[in-house]
């Protein structure tokens, strides 16, 4: 399996707070890969860093090239995708017009519109609709999709079941099986265990601003003094 993203040794900072303390993360070619911990840990500090948003040392490569100092719009090129928290959406515009800016001009994607709305039959009804008036589970949809639209070969992605109902969330979990079908590598920020259980390969637990575990879903189902002590309530 060759490595998509490699995370070695990575310290970032908020103005003088020391956030995260040497993490090292690998995502390889066509895995779900899932970053577990308490709020306020690191996970999400994690992804922005990877994506250039926030001040960090030591390597970050994509592809093999490295990627740490390049603004976040250079990242999305190199095909470096990433859903934040805080569902980003054009309110004033259309479903079917978020997803077109989601396109990176110049570039045939593996993804099209109908692609879309097959995986989220929802979309496609409130396709003229100003995605401003969906509902939480409609706009993190179209955020997913958005993001898809850009044809990223690996796509980061934090708290996507945040809040949501256990339906919604269900589709998001299939929607993330399918981004595996079709090759796409994805890590994912979670907070529910039994999804990131149910789809990923390997998992990483974050304590403190550093891994404090590694493994597959069943070393951390065999590991209740890790479950007990960084992500039980």
């Amino acid at each position: 399996m060759s490595a998509l993203l490699e995370i070695k040794d990575l310290n970032a900072y908020y103005g003088k707070s020391h956030v995260l303390h040497g993490v090292d993360l690998v995502v390889n070619q066509g895995e779900i890969v899932s970053l577990l911990g308490r709020n306020g840990v690191g996970r999400s500090t994690t992804v922005k860093a990877t994506m250039g948003q926030v001040n960090a040392s030591g390597s970050i490569r994509f592809k093999g090239e490295e990627i740490i100092g390049l603004k976040a719009f250079q990242i999305a090129h190199k095909g470096l995708g990433y859903v934040p928290e805080n569902r980003d959406i054009f309110p004033t515009l259309t479903v079917e017009q978020n997803l077109i800016l989601g396109e990176k001009s110049g570039k045939k994607s593996r993804w099209s519109l109908n692609d879309m709305y097959k995986m989220f039959p929802r979309l496609k009804e409130r396709q003229h609709t100003a995605a401003g008036v969906l509902s939480g589970g409609e706009q993190q949809m179209l955020t997913l999709c958005r993001t898809l639209m850009g044809d990223p070969d690996l796509i980061m992605i934090d708290e996507p079941t945040e809040g949501l109902a256990p339906k919604i969330v269900e589709l998001v979990a299939e929607y993330l099986k399918e981004l595996k079908n079709r090759g796409i590598s994805v890590l994912l920020v979670e907070q529910k265990l039994a999804i990131a259980l149910e789809i990923s390969q390997r998992l990483y637990v974050m304590g403190h601003g550093s891994i404090v575990f590694e493994g597959s879903p069943a070393d951390l189902k065999a590991n209740e003094n890790i479950r007990k002590e960084w992500l039980e309530v």
